[in-house]
C-alpha cells in the first residue's frame, strides 16, 4: 500500500476532505478568515518571543492582535 492511499484512507474515515496531494483542505465558511483560536495562539506565540511587556504590546499591535474598539483585532475583520 502506498503513502498516499493509507493517508486517502485516513482521511476518508476521519471525514477530512483530502485532495490529490493529500492536503487536508480547511473546513469552515471563509478559508481567509481567522479564527479566535488562532489569534489567541498567536498572542501566545508574541507573547514568548518576546523580550519584555513594551516589546510583546508593539509587536501585538504591529499584527493586529490587540482588539480594537468594537473588541475585535484588526486582523480578524
Amino acid at each position: 500500500m502506498s503513502r498516499l492511499s493509507s493517508t486517502y484512507d485516513l482521511g476518508l474515515e476521519t471525514g477530512a476532505e483530502l485532495s490529490r496531494a493529500s492536503v487536508p483542505t480547511q473546513r469552515g465558511q471563509d478559508p481567509h478568515r481567522v479564527t479566535a483560536e488562532q489569534v489567541d495562539r498567536a498572542r501566545l506565540a508574541v507573547a514568548r518571543s518576546a523580550t519584555g511587556a513594551e516589546d510583546c504590546r508593539v509587536l501585538l499591535d504591529m499584527l493586529g492582535l490587540i482588539d480594537g474598539e468594537d473588541g475585535v483585532p484588526p486582523v480578524r475583520r
